[in-house]
């Protein structure tokens, strides 16, 4: 229950501005866990979430990727390195990478934690991303692109 409760915390703090715990608690609700401010303050711990300042000067929880630039910028590397092309089938992403890549692809695309990816499989040059919804794999894979070209 507590990962599904983690994973559910990473996709709305995915999906929203959320500023506050109660706001959080609020939504886990609305998804039907039952949560308390209580747990939900030590979900932020565990799960290492920051607070960033956003348009108007307010402020959000964020995910940051990897546990710092440093890991990101590698997975994002080893992307952008492996990376040849992607194409949509239904809920799947479909990546295809330079032979013998894909593993090391698939690594780091599972530790860069795109919401909307439940999790990959990787052959030799091919890997299979699971996505949550097709509209999720849409997002997802405008997410890779746009991680391909500022990388």
């Amino acid at each position: 229950m507590k990962s599904k409760r983690h994973a559910k915390i990473i996709e709305l703090v995915n999906e929203f501005e959320i500023e506050t715990q109660d706001e959080l608690a609020r939504r886990l609700n609305e998804a039907g866990f039952n949560v308390t401010q209580a747990t939900v303050s030590r979900d932020i711990r565990e799960l290492k979430l920051s607070k960033v300042s956003v348009h108007g000067g307010r402020q959000k929880y964020v995910v940051l990727s990897g546990h710092d630039s440093q890991v990101s910028d590698k997975y994002t590397r080893v992307l952008k390195d492996g990376f040849v092309s992607r194409g949509l089938a239904t809920h799947m992403v479909v990546i295809r990478t330079v032979t013998g890549m894909a593993m090391a692809v698939a690594t780091a695309i599972d530790n860069m934690h795109i919401p909307g990816i439940v999790g990959c499989i990787a052959g030799d040059d091919t890997i299979m991303c699971a996505i949550h919804s097709e509209e999720e794999a849409n997002k997802v894979m405008e997410l890779i692109d746009d991680i391909i070209k500022d990388a």
